[in-house]
């Protein structure tokens, strides 16, 4: 699947802060999912049944930091995963959109996850291109980001706040 030019469409920004259009669901499939605010269809089953999704449904919010609970236990959870898993932070996405705005956020994702060599779309589950497979490494700088970076500096403030630290307000929602 290649990176649409026009750019991601905002509805790809998921509730918790995951960019869907780099969801490996999204970018694997011949029938690929359409991202959490948008139908079911083709989504895994632990999508379908997304607790966080479910609760900023319920408080009629579209995304989560802008609860006042935020972050709560599932995002700090989610977050850690995140950190561990894929160097990725979903809270520092919600931050740079709540800073920046929604369109500033895709648009770097954007440059971040579009392949150098053929315009695929790079998953940020397997770091992997969808379209020539080229895998890229670990800790590289992508779009003048090092993930390393962000990845110490969110499991500190992810730790402070599982200690019962309180949120800090980045002058979002």
């Amino acid at each position: 699947m290649k990176m649409p030019e026009e750019g991601i469409r905002p509805v790809m920004f998921a509730p918790c802060g995951m960019n869907c259009m780099v969801c490996y669901r999204h970018c694997y499939h011949r029938k690929p999912c359409a991202g959490c605010l948008e139908s079911d269809l083709g989504k895994p089953e632990h999508c379908r049944a997304c607790d966080i999704k479910d609760c900023v449904k319920g408080k009629g919010l579209s995304y989560c930091f802008q609860c006042p609970e935020y972050p709560c236990r599932q995002i700090r959870n989610l977050e850690k995963s995140y950190n561990r898993r894929y160097q990725a932070s979903l809270m520092e996405n919600s931050r740079h959109v709540q800073d920046h705005g929604l369109e500033s956020f895709m648009e770097e994702q954007k440059k971040r996850y579009t392949c150098k060599r053929c315009k695929g779309i790079i998953s940020l589950h397997d770091r992997e291109c969808s379209e020539c497979q080229e895998k890229m490494e670990w800790g590289v700088q992508m779009a003048g980001m090092n993930f390393q970076t962000h990845y110490k500096a969110c499991q500190r403030e992810v730790q402070g706040k599982s200690e019962g630290g309180e949120r800090k307000d980045n002058g979002g929602t």
